[in-house]
């Protein structure tokens, strides 16, 4: 499938782009190689071919949820600079 200079103007148009007549046949070209790569891509027979769902195998490396304990709530009050409602007050920023 080749595009046209027609169909580069029109995409420009949406992406809102000043391209000058160089770059339209520059890209009308471009354009119709990747489509035609594509459409090559396209012909292959992947029945045999299971699917990759990454590039790399890999594994799950989560490690076990294990509670510890943690700082005590009173000590941050303690350091924080203003405290209310059992909460952080910080100042409103408009």
């Amino acid at each position: 499938m080749a595009i046209t200079i027609k169909d580069v103007e029109y995409i420009a148009h949406l992406s809102r782009l000043e391209i000058t007549e160089e770059e339209k046949v520059q890209f009308a070209k471009e354009l119709s190689d990747i489509l035609e790569h594509v459409n090559r891509l396209s012909k292959i027979n992947t029945d045999n071919v299971e699917p990759t769902y990454f590039a790399v195998d890999t594994k799950n490396v989560y490690r076990e949820d294990v509670v510890k304990p943690s700082i005590n709530k009173e000590d941050v009050f303690a350091a924080a600079p203003s405290v209310e409602n059992n909460g952080f007050k910080v100042p409103k920023i408009i």
